[in-house]
């Protein structure tokens, strides 16, 4: 029974950190990466369609993103979704190719974007604290039913305590990391 707690635990803080990185990606830092178009939505015979399910993203240069519309009739509404969108990005269409230079960071947007991150790792520290939170809860549960000994509370709760501090320093790491590459000119 601990380990089905510990089990499902682990599972929240892991969707935590996997949600996280998804956050990190949507963040820009000063090169070129395709994740960074993943939450536009691009419409498509009257649907919202994400915009690699119309179009091929590559990156061409270290600041530059490649997009290959698969119709080209699509590529005025792919131009106009990424400039509506909140990333700041200007494309130029040449032919059938849609190029998005990424801009050089300036200071003020580096902090901000920093800011940014540090609000997203917070975030998911919360999270990884209320699976934590519930995991407790649940051992005690346990101990109330009599289905285990305040001992085996015990120990489940230093298990638990143990993947929350693990999970917290992956989350250090990342947000670490993220900020390295913010700051890298």
């Amino acid at each position: 029974m601990i380990e089905d707690v510990k089990s499902e635990a682990k599972e929240r803080m892991e969707k935590s950190l996997e949600a996280l990185s998804h956050q990190f990606n949507k963040i820009r830092t000063g090169r070129a990466h395709p994740s960074i178009l993943d939450g536009l939505k691009i419409e498509y015979y009257g649907a919202e369609t994400p915009l690699n399910q119309v179009a091929n993203v590559n990156v061409e240069d270290a600041r530059t993103l490649a997009l290959t519309a698969w119709d080209r009739s699509m590529i005025p509404q792919i131009e106009r979704a990424i400039m509506k969108s909140d990333l700041g990005l200007n494309p130029s269409t040449s032919g059938e190719v849609i190029r998005i230079p990424m801009p050089a960071l300036t200071e003020e947007t580096r902090k901000g974007f920093i800011r940014q991150a540090r609000a997203e790792a917070e975030a998911a520290r919360v999270s990884v604290r209320n699976a934590r939170r519930d995991a407790m809860t649940m051992l005690k549960e346990l101990v109330k039913e009599k289905d285990i000994s305040e001992d085996d509370e015990h120990r489940g709760q230093e298990a638990v305590q143990k993947l929350t501090d693990g999970f917290s320093e992956k989350i250090d790491k990342m947000l670490a990391q993220k900020e390295a590459d913010l700051m890298a000119i």
